[in-house]
């Protein structure tokens, strides 16, 4: 399989511009897509104002930010993606969406392009099956902010061939990214491990053991964590932890995986997190 040298980018809200800066910086060509004018520009418009932070913070040089820029080329028509070696799929979380959008590529895009989707919960094996390249599909897990964030969990489907892991493999090292292989299953493993984890802080700050505050003081300093459960709960969005601890015990059919009735309660509230301006704290 040849070298990914182009990248196309199917959704240019947070993840997508993330990912095509990300390339962008590291010499790869982007071809950046949404279904407006309005939404790829105001993707361009993130990307532009990440780019000139970091050139204030003397991270990058001004012809840096230049060549960036000068990669990246948007659009709303996705016959513009037909030159990619490799296309990613950021759309919403959403299946239905996530088949359409697929759907059309495998339309479009010639038979060896590599796709790829950038879904923190759906299964891969599925989309894989209905992708119409399910040899050269794989998922392809950045986290937010994609600047920012080292990890991009590279998510085997039964289906991927080696030569399509090992492509993207590649480019998740040439984006300075550390890439780990996981197999498919609910949550990957950066959520199967963490999203459980905070639901118990819920469970824990329900049954009154300690206070919100006290309970991410000593995940911080006993465990190391930069942040604790419940503010990286409200940072995430409570709605979104909920959603996957409902996608957890439906797949996995084990009442281990049962949502906190707090958790529950406070998202039929609104109280979401930062998003909605409270959540287990207020902001």
């Amino acid at each position: 399989m040849s070298e990914i040298q182009t990248v196309g980018i199917v959704g240019a809200g947070t993840m997508g511009h993330g990912i095509a800066q990300v390339c962008a910086l590291n010499g790869v060509a982007v071809v950046l897509v949404d279904i407006s004018e309005a939404a790829v520009q105001k993707g361009l418009a993130a990307v532009t104002g990440s780019l000139e932070r970091l050139l204030k913070k003397e991270k990058i040089s001004a012809a840096d930010k230049d060549a960036a820029l000068a990669r990246i080329q948007v659009g709303t028509d996705n016959a513009a993606l037909q030159g990619a070696q490799l296309v990613i799929e950021a759309a919403t979380e959403n299946l239905e969406l996530k088949i359409k959008i697929l759907r059309q590529l495998d339309a479009l895009l010639a038979p060896e392009t590599v796709v790829a989707t950038n879904t923190s919960s759906i299964s891969i094996t599925q989309l894989a099956a209905l992708s119409g390249r399910p040899e050269r599909f794989i998922g392809m897990h950045f986290f937010n902010p994609v600047p920012m964030m080292a990890l991009v969990e590279l998510i085997r489907g039964l289906q991927t061939s080696d030569a399509t892991h090992a492509a993207v493999q590649a480019l998740a090292l040439k984006l300075g990214k550390t890439p780990i292989t996981v197999k498919n299953a609910p949550g990957f493993v950066v959520n199967r491990v963490l999203i459980p984890m905070i639901n118990e802080a819920f469970f824990v700050l329900a049954e009154g053991l300690a206070s919100a505050e006290d309970i991410d003081a000593g995940m911080k300093l006993g465990c190391n964590h930069p942040i604790g459960p419940l503010a990286l709960a409200d940072l995430i969005g409570l709605d979104v932890c909920l959603a996957v601890m409902n996608v957890f015990v439906t797949e996995f059919n084990d009442s281990k995986y049962r949502p906190c009735p707090l958790l529950k309660e406070l998202v039929a509230a609104g109280r979401l997190g930062r998003k909605s301006g409270r959540g287990v704290y207020s902001y």
